[in-house]
This record gives structure tokens, sequence and C-alpha cells, in this order.
């Protein structure tokens, strides 16, 4: 079991007050992706977690136990991060069993734990290289094979994937969701790539200015997102936000559509000029220009063309509509009596 609590959690930096009143708790198992903007705090979330950064006032518990005093060594916290990491002169098998060595473990157990992490990583052929003799998708499976053989009751991952291009990120995706699946560890993953928290995640942070703004699964925050900042953050390409002001649509001061909810219509209800286009292939994504000047996004299936300046109109489906009040809130179409009409 490797359950997680953050309480009242705070946390500054001289005058920077990197985290504000934080409080989160990661159940048995779950596999939580935090995000947000740079600066946000959540790579000092981690840092709190692991026992790197003292907090300045809350607790830390894991599995009912306040860790606030405990050395980062004895919290059984196993870590990875950006860069690899690795000790240059050292073997592959050497990076793996160093840890192990220093605090004492019988050769045979360290035998074991390597014999099982290897074959579940694949790395049995590079056991004798050196990490330059490594791809960037080699080195980030050992890295997360030297934590992996620690045994930890919690994984904490500090955006593992960025230094990968696209291909290996997809790979090393994967292989991380089937760690999780086979080894049940909870997992606290910090991103700023949105594909990789709808995919990996059970829960979703979404953090800002040193605060949690929304928790919940992935297809909740996308379909309700508590405001505009949340709203706009996940989702490529980023929602579009219509404001009452200028298109009226609803009695909401602004309407969010994601860009994949618009489509072509000769009597659409937003209407512009074609600013940009991008074929991607199996999809489209069209840049209007409304008439007030905002552009918009749709995402349309398939190999369109346009020509930039064609005059082209826009509709949806009203289900589709997220309505926020002029504070940037989500509000259910009921509340819209309450609102004041602009």
């Amino acid at each position: 079991m490797s359950t997680l609590r953050l309480k009242d959690i705070n946390k500054s930096f001289g005058s920077n007050h990197v985290l504000r009143d934080i409080n989160l708790t990661v159940k048995d198992r779950e596999f939580v992706v935090v995000v947000g903007p740079s600066g946000c705090g959540k790579s000092t979330m981690l840092r709190v977690i692991a026992g790197l950064e003292l907090v300045d006032s809350g607790t830390v518990e894991i599995d009912g136990e306040v860790v606030n005093d405990t050395a980062p060594a004895r919290r059984n916290i196993a870590m990875v991060f950006q860069t690899y990491a690795l000790y240059p002169h050292m073997s592959v098998a050497d990076n793996l069993s160093f840890g192990l060595k220093q605090r004492q473990i019988a050769p045979e157990e360290i035998e074991r734990r390597i014999n099982k992490v290897t074959q579940t990583l694949s790395l049995e052929p590079y056991l004798d290289r050196k990490p330059s003799e490594l791809s960037g998708g080699q080195r980030q499976r050992v890295a997360l094979g030297r934590a992996l053989v620690r045994q930890p009751k919690l994984f904490l991952f500090d955006e593992p994937l960025s230094n990968l291009d696209a291909a290996l990120r997809m790979n090393t995706r994967i292989e991380i969701a089937e760690l999780h699946q086979s080894l049940g560890i909870s997992v606290i993953y910090v991103t700023h790539d949105q594909t990789e928290a709808m995919t990996l995640a059970d829960t979703i942070v979404v953090m800002r200015d040193g605060i949690i703004e929304q928790v919940g699964p992935p297809m909740e925050l996308y379909n309700k997102p508590t405001n505009i900042f949340v709203a706009g953050f996940l989702g490529s390409p980023a929602m579009n936000f219509i404001y009452q002001k200028d298109v009226p649509l609803t009695d909401a001061s602004c309407v969010g559509l994601r860009p994949e909810y618009l489509r072509l219509a000769s009597e659409g209800r937003l209407r512009g000029n074609v600013l940009h286009f991008e074929r991607l292939g199996s999809d489209t994504h069209l840049i209007v220009d409304l008439a007030h000047g905002q552009p918009v996004t749709a995402r349309l299936i398939g190999q369109l063309e346009f020509e930039r300046g064609d005059p082209v109109a826009l509709d949806f489906d009203d289900k589709d509509m997220i309505l926020f009040n002029d504070n940037g809130e989500r509000i259910e179409p009921d509340m819209l009596a309450e609102q004041p009409v602009a």
C-alpha cells in the first residue's frame, strides 16, 4: 500500500510564495499527473514530497505517517528527473546496482532485483554498455530501472520524457503505463505535455501560481473545466473563447467551444474569413478571423483546401457549448437567468 496526503502545504522562497495551501490525496496505485505552466509550483511540490524541500507549513503524510522531518533517503520514494543523471563512467549494470550496494543490500538480492528490472524494461542487451553508448530512450529506461530496483512506495516523475523525440516519447509513455499496471505502484507525474496527461493519468491536477485549480479524471476536466484557465490549458488545439460582447450567442459572458465541435455550415452563426489553415493528413485545422477580429480554430475531418481571405461560416451544437460567467467560472445553462445580460 502506498498513499500520499498533502495537507495545507505552503512553501516560499523569499518573497515568492510558490505553494499556497496545497491539499491533495493520492490513493494506493493511483497515477496522478500534475500539469500547469512554467513556474506554477509543480516541480517544487514534487521536491516537497521527496523531502528535498522543507515546507513552511502543512504536513506531508505517506501511508498515514507524517514525514515532514523524515530524511529523503528514508521516505522510500524513487524520483526520475528530466535529465537521466546516470553515472557516465559506469556500465548500465553498475548504474542499476550502485544505490543498492550503498544501502548494503545482499548481493543475491541485488542480482534478483536487477534481473527482474532488466527483463521488464528489455535492458539485457545493454548491461555492459556505458550511458554514452545508449540512445535517449535507452538511457531513460536505465533511469527508470534504477528507480525500480529500489522497490519504492511512491514514484515521482519530473518531466521525464521532455528530452525525447515524438516517437520515443510515445514508446516510453506506453512502457510507463504498462509498468504502472504491472507493478501497482502509486505515481505522481509532472509534465507540460497534454498528451501525456490525458493518456497516462487516472487523475489530473491542474496548477496555476502555486494553487491547485482543479483535480479530477482527464475527461471530466476536459468536458467540465472549473474555469477558463483549465478549459484553455487542456486540449490541442486550445479551446475557443467567444465573448458575448463580440458575438452574441447566449446570455453567458463567454462561450467555450472545442475546435472539434465546430463545422462548416452555410448558415453558421460564426462568420468570418480564412486567416490560416494547416493540413495534418487526417484532419485540417482552420483558423477563421471572425468579424470582430478574434480568431477561432476549427478542427475539420479530412484533407481540405482553402484560400486565405475566403469567407466561411461555422456552426456547432448548443449542447457542446461550455459557458462561463464574468469571473471566468464555468456555469450550467440553467444558471443563465442569474447572470447579468450584457
